[in-house]
């Protein structure tokens, strides 16, 4: 039985191994820490236009989404929750839709209305160009911004409430 356990120890550890270095590559692939980047105006949902220049001086959370995405609907109720709690620290959050932009405005629209009213404020239209610079490959992924628009963080596919809060909690710390 011992023998046993200490296959099965080593099992694990490999496996954990493993799995912090598909992660590592997977971090490897987005756009390095210490990145200033480009300013790119996005067309608001509700109206006008944004960019990061107008977000000078608060630590920016920005993530990319779909509508169509599962793992983005899940999520964003904790984005949404999480950048409410933290916007008088000096958070700004941008959830970047990445719904195809023939059906955009329609589909973001209507999932506003019908599952999360509270992400209004928050949602911007991103161009093919915009998510090129920010390597999206796949959805969700969030990037972390500093004061001075430079990448401090970034993370591809979804996480908990509890580890994007720590994340926040760590971009903020001067």
């Amino acid at each position: 039985m011992p023998k046993f356990l200490l296959v099965l120890s080593a099992g694990f550890g490999l496996a954990g191994m493993v799995y912090l270095g598909v992660m590592e590559a997977r971090r490897a692939q987005l756009v390095p820490d210490g990145t200033a980047m480009s300013e790119f105006p996005m067309e608001r949902y509700l109206g006008g236009t944004m960019g990061l220049e107008q977000l000078r001086g608060k630590v920016v959370m920005l993530d990319f989404w779909a509508t169509w995405c599962g793992p983005c609907q899940e999520e964003m109720p904790s984005l949404v929750k999480l950048a409410k709690e933290y916007e008088s620290k000096g958070l700004a959050f941008v959830a970047a839709s990445r719904d195809d932009a023939d059906v955009a405005p329609r589909v973001v629209d209507d999932f506003v209305k019908r599952r999360l009213p509270d992400l209004a404020p928050y949602v911007v239209y991103a161009s093919d160009s915009i998510a090129r610079a920010y390597r999206v490959e796949a959805l969700p992924t969030l990037y972390f911004l500093d004061r001075e628009g430079k990448v401090t963080d970034a993370v591809r596919g979804s996480m908990s409430e509890a580890a994007i809060r720590q994340r926040i909690e760590r971009a903020l710390k001067p």
